[in-house]
């Protein structure tokens, strides 16, 4: 598959592997109005990546959101979570950037950074 501007890469800290399956989707902050517009959806592979979450054109300087869907990710393994999903919300200021955005999480915590 081939890369795109934007990826992340989901990591269940509490075992110490990959997150497979968890949802995601890409919002952009539309600013005359304020309401976010769906980009696209994805889902982490074996590894707990996604790759090719938005196209050149699509990612214009603006503000985004990634939605993780984390509630869903630790129900599917029959335990609960404190946060049903997290919302990481970055700006772009280059179109030719590329962002890789990973998530590393727990059932009661997360944390995120710009990686390479």
């Amino acid at each position: 598959m081939e890369s795109g501007l934007l990826t992340t890469h989901v990591l269940n800290g509490a075992d110490g592997e990959p997150a497979p399956g968890v949802a995601l989707s890409l919002h952009r902050l539309d600013p005359p109005l304020m309401v976010w517009s769906l980009l696209g959806l994805g889902t982490t592979d074996e590894d707990g990546r996604c790759s090719g979450l938005g196209a050149r054109e699509a990612l214009r300087p603006g503000t985004y959101k990634l939605r993780f869907e984390t509630g869903s990710f630790w129900e599917s393994r029959g335990q609960t979570s404190f946060f049903p999903y997290v919302e990481v919300v970055f700006s772009i200021s280059d179109q030719q950037q590329r962002i890789h955005l990973p998530l590393l999480m727990t059932r009661f915590s997360y944390s995120t950074y710009t990686g390479s």
